[in-house]
């Protein structure tokens, strides 16, 4: 059995870090914050870290409940301290993609750098055709963002487009 005694005598554990190790730490800091050795001191701005904006993206029939659905978005961008820069909605049921009006707005606020993400709740929210999924991905990943799908697997009610 080892003794708790010993641990207790010794005190505190010494900074093992030298001096140059610690300016070296803080100039690595500093330049990731934006601030460049020499230029002045580090701005009180440089320390601020915006958070990840997403755009909520939702489609469904004009007489679905998706009160559900923008719920659950809601609170998987909380969870990863994600910030919503707004919900757009489409209630054009079976619409292809080019054709719905809030598709191309959430394609645009990021395109603007208004949102990084366009979150949906399901695949089939953009389309259940892979190639038209696949060319609205890579319109929002030409527009700067990137298209994420919180759960693409799960069996879901007649809500999507």
């Amino acid at each position: 059995m080892a003794s708790t005694e010993q641990g207790l005598k010794k005190g505190p554990t010494p900074a093992r870090r030298t001096a140059g190790e610690k300016s070296r730490r803080q100039a690595l800091a500093d330049h990731a914050a934006g601030h460049v050795p020499g230029e002045g001191p580090v701005p009180d701005h440089a320390s601020k870290v915006d958070r990840f904006r997403v755009v909520l993206y939702l489609c469904a029939a004009a007489n679905a409940d998706i009160a559900g659905p923008r719920e659950e978005c809601a609170e998987y961008a909380a969870a990863f301290g994600w910030e919503i820069a707004e919900v757009v909605e489409d209630r054009v049921g079976l619409l292809s993609p080019e054709g719905r009006e809030g598709l191309a707005r959430a394609v645009e606020l990021v395109e603007q750098q208004e949102a990084g993400a366009v979150l949906t709740p399901w695949r089939s929210m953009i389309s259940t055709i892979p190639q038209e999924y696949d060319e609205v991905a890579r319109g929002v990943e030409k527009a700067g963002g990137f298209l994420h799908v919180m759960d693409s697997d799960r069996i879901r009610p007649h809500t999507s487009c």
